[in-house]
């Protein structure tokens, strides 16, 4: 029985280079905006948003709003494929927790720039740009169109 590393890519899947961090940081940026212009109605509003924040990479062609408006895409190496809402809601859980740490007042707000500037980090330090959600949901950001999809 062969045991799989935490991290390790099976044989035969392709390893792509990882997106430019500034275009991720931007479309990251323009996700936040849109977030914070809904989450200021009422629950509604801050519910729309949470969704958001999950599922927002599992759009077609693995876009969010802020991917597709800068030319990156979210796609899982391991079946040639872009991510489904399945992918996006694990990749995005960290980011959710810290959207919901918001609600608590001065700790919360410690704590999710605690977990944005850890998940800025390891994007910025790993050689495939993954951050703990896209280890968790076997998933990386890559340009739009540099996938090699299955025939």
């Amino acid at each position: 029985m062969t045991e799989e590393t935490w991290g390790a890519r099976p044989a035969g899947v392709k390893v792509y280079p990882k997106a430019q961090v500034l275009n991720r940081f931007i479309a990251k940026f323009i996700d936040v905006i849109i977030v914070a212009a809904v989450a200021n109605f009422a629950l509604v509003g801050w519910l729309a948003g949470m969704a958001y924040v999950l599922i927002a990479d599992g759009f077609p062609g693995g876009q969010s709003i802020g991917k597709r408006l800068i030319g990156l895409q979210t796609v899982v190496p391991n079946t040639h494929d872009v991510a489904s809402f399945k992918e996006s809601v694990i990749r995005n859980l960290p980011l959710a927790v810290g959207y919901l740490l918001l609600l608590v007042p001065y700790i919360g707000w410690v704590l999710i720039l605690a977990i944005t500037t850890f998940e800025a980090l390891l994007i910025i330090g790993n050689d495939q740009g993954l951050r703990l959600g896209d280890e968790f949901a076997h998933t990386q950001v890559l340009d739009a169109g540099q996938l090699d999809q299955r025939e």
